[in-house]
C-alpha cells in the first residue's frame, strides 16, 4: 500500500500503463488519422447519412470554409419556426418535436391531442420500480441513478429484445415519458440521502406538458411561474436532437449498429452525454462567471470585462485553461440558433428574477469575446467563434432554481427524444452495417520471453 492506501500493484500497472498508452503525435499525421473524426479543416468526418436533423454553421466554397448565420432544423423545419409556431398558440412544443423526431411529420389537432394524453398515462413510475431502483439504491449523480434505472426498465419489459419498429416506438415512448420523474425522484432521493432534506416524491400530472410536469415533481404545485415553464419548454425543444455527429448520438448509433437493446443502448448514450466535455458545459460558464462576477468591480465596464477576459485566454485568470466557457462551437461560426433564441426568454426570466444587470454581463461577454478571441488568436489561428447554447442555459436554470446536479441530466430529458429517432434510423434504413472504424496498431512488435526469465 502507498500513503493514499493503493495497493502497489495497482501504482506499478498503472505506471506501466500510461507508458503503453503513450503515441508520438506525429505519427497521427504521419498516417492521416483524423483525430476526433475531425478533417483538418475542422469538419466532421463523414460518417452516415440522415433524415432527422442538421446543424448548418457554415458553407464550403471550394476547400474554404464560409461562416454564416447558423441553422438548426428539425426534419426540414427550422427550429426556430417550430418555436415561434408554439408561442404564437400560447402552448407548449416539446411534446409536438418529439413527435416530429419519431415520426418525420407534425401531428394535426387530435394526433397531438392523443399523443400527449398517451404520454401523460406513461409518465408514472411503478411504486415498487421507484422504491428499490431510486429510493432504495443511493446515488451520488442523477446520470448515473438515471443508468441504472433505464436498465432497470429493461427488467420490467417482456419485450425488451424485441427490435421490430413497432416496438421500438413503444419502447422509445416510454422512456421519452419516463425520463423526467425518473430524474425528479432521483434529485430529490440524492438530497435526502446525501443532504438530510425531507423527501418529496410528487406525482406527475398527465394533463401537464412535459416542462411542467417536471417543474411539478421538482418545485411543488404552485412553486414555479407560466415564465419558467415557458423557458424551460424551449430549452427542451432546443436540445431535442442536434444532428448524429454529436458523441451520445453517435454512441446510441454505433452501440444501436450491433443490433442490442433499447435499453442498452439508451444507457450507453446516457454515459456518453455525462462526460463533462458534452454535457456540462453549461456548468463550467456558471462557474466561470461567479469568477468574473467576483473579480470584475463594474460590471457595466467593456474596458474591464475586456481586460478580464485576456487575462483568461493569457491563462492568468480563473482555471488558468486559457477558455471562455461557452463561446465557440465545433459547427456553429457566426452564431448558434439555439442561443439567440435563449437568450430572448432569457432576459424576461432576468427581469422576473430581479438579475437584469447579470443578465447583462453576459450579453456584454457574449458581444466581446469572438473579436477578443480573434485578436488574441491571431488571424492566421483564429476560427469564427460565437455563444452556444451552454452561455446561456445554466443561467436561465438558475434562475428557474434548479439545482446544478439536475442541468446535465435535464439535457438528457430532452436529448432522449433524438436519441431514439436516430436508433429508429439505424436499425430500419436499408443499408445496415454495424459502426467499426479502423486504428492501426503502431506498438512496436517484441518477442515472448518465458515467464523465469522476466525482469
Amino acid at each position: 500500500m502507498n500513503n493514499s492506501g493503493i495497493p502497489s500493484i495497482v501504482t506499478h500497472l498503472s505506471e506501466s500503463s500510461v507508458k503503453a498508452s503513450k503515441i508520438e503525435p506525429q505519427l497521427f499525421e504521419k498516417y492521416s488519422v483524423k483525430r476526433g473524426l475531425r478533417n483538418a479543416d475542422h469538419t466532421g468526418v463523414l460518417v452516415g447519412l440522415t433524415n432527422i436533423a442538421d446543424v448548418v454553421g457554415y458553407q464550403k466554397e471550394g476547400d474554404v470554409l464560409v461562416p454564416i448565420d447558423g441553422k438548426l432544423i428539425y426534419r426540414g423545419i427550422d427550429v426556430e419556426s417550430l418555436v415561434q409556431g408554439a408561442i404564437d398558440q400560447h402552448r407548449h412544443g416539446f411534446d409536438e418535436v418529439i413527435y416530429l423526431l419519431l415520426s418525420g411529420k407534425l401531428p394535426n389537432a387530435i394526433e397531438l391531442s392523443e399523443f400527449m394524453e398517451y404520454m401523460g398515462s406513461l409518465r408514472e413510475l411503478p411504486d415498487e420500480f421507484t422504491n428499490s431502483m431510486i429510493l432504495s439504491n443511493k446515488g451520488q449523480n442523477i446520470m448515473n441513478m438515471l443508468t441504472r434505472s433505464v436498465l432497470g426498465l429493461y427488467t420490467l419489459d417482456k419485450n425488451a429484445e424485441d427490435t421490430s419498429p413497432e416496438n421500438l416506438i413503444n419502447q422509445s415512448l416510454n422512456l421519452i415519458a419516463k425520463f423526467p420523474t425518473i430524474i425528479a425522484y432521483s434529485y430529490h432521493s440524492m438530497r435526502h440521502f446525501y443532504q438530510h432534506k425531507t423527501l418529496s416524491i410528487r406525482h406527475p400530472n398527465p394533463a401537464l406538458s412535459t416542462a411542467e410536469n417536471f417543474l411539478l415533481m421538482m418545485k411543488g404545485e404552485g412553486k414555479y411561474t407560466q415564465l419558467e415553464a415557458d423557458i424551460l419548454d424551449l430549452a427542451l425543444i432546443l436540445h431535442a436532437d442536434h444532428g448524429g455527429g454529436n458523441n451520445s448520438t453517435f454512441t446510441i448509433r454505433v452501440t444501436s449498429s450491433t443490433g442490442t437493446d433499447t435499453y442498452s443502448a439508451v444507457a450507453s448514450a446516457i454515459a456518453s452525454l455525462k462526460g463533462p466535455l458534452h454535457g456540462g458545459a453549461n456548468h463550467e460558464v456558471l462557474c466561470m462567471m461567479d469568477n468574473i462576477k467576483e473579480n470584475v468591480k463594474h460590471w457595466d465596464s467593456k474596458q474591464e470585462v475586456t481586460d478580464y477576459l485576456l487575462k483568461m485566454l493569457n491563462k492568468k485568470a480563473y482555471d488558468g485553461s486559457g477558455k471562455i466557457y461557452g463561446i465557440g462551437h465545433a459547427v456553429y461560426t457566426i452564431s448558434d440558433p439555439r442561443a439567440i433564441l435563449l437568450k430572448k426568454q432569457a432576459r424576461e426570466l432576468a427581469k422576473e428574477k430581479n438579475r437584469l444587470e447579470e443578465f447583462e454581463l453576459y450579453e456584454m461577454i457574449e458581444n466581446l469575446a469572438p473579436q477578443i478571441f480573434y485578436d488574441f488568436k491571431g488571424d492566421k489561428v483564429a476560427k469564427r467563434v460565437c455563444a452556444n447554447v451552454d452561455f446561456y442555459s445554466g443561467f436561465v436554470y438558475n434562475c428557474i432554481g434548479i439545482k446544478e446536479p439536475v442541468y446535465t441530466p435535464l439535457f438528457a430529458m430532452s436529448r432522449i427524444a433524438g436519441w431514439c429517432s436516430h436508433r429508429l434510423e439505424e436499425l430500419t434504413f436499408g443499408a445496415r452495417r454495424i459502426i467499426r472504424p479502423a486504428y492501426k496498431n503502431v506498438f512496436a512488435q517484441q518477442p515472448y520471453v518465458q515467464l523465469k526469465d522476466r525482469v
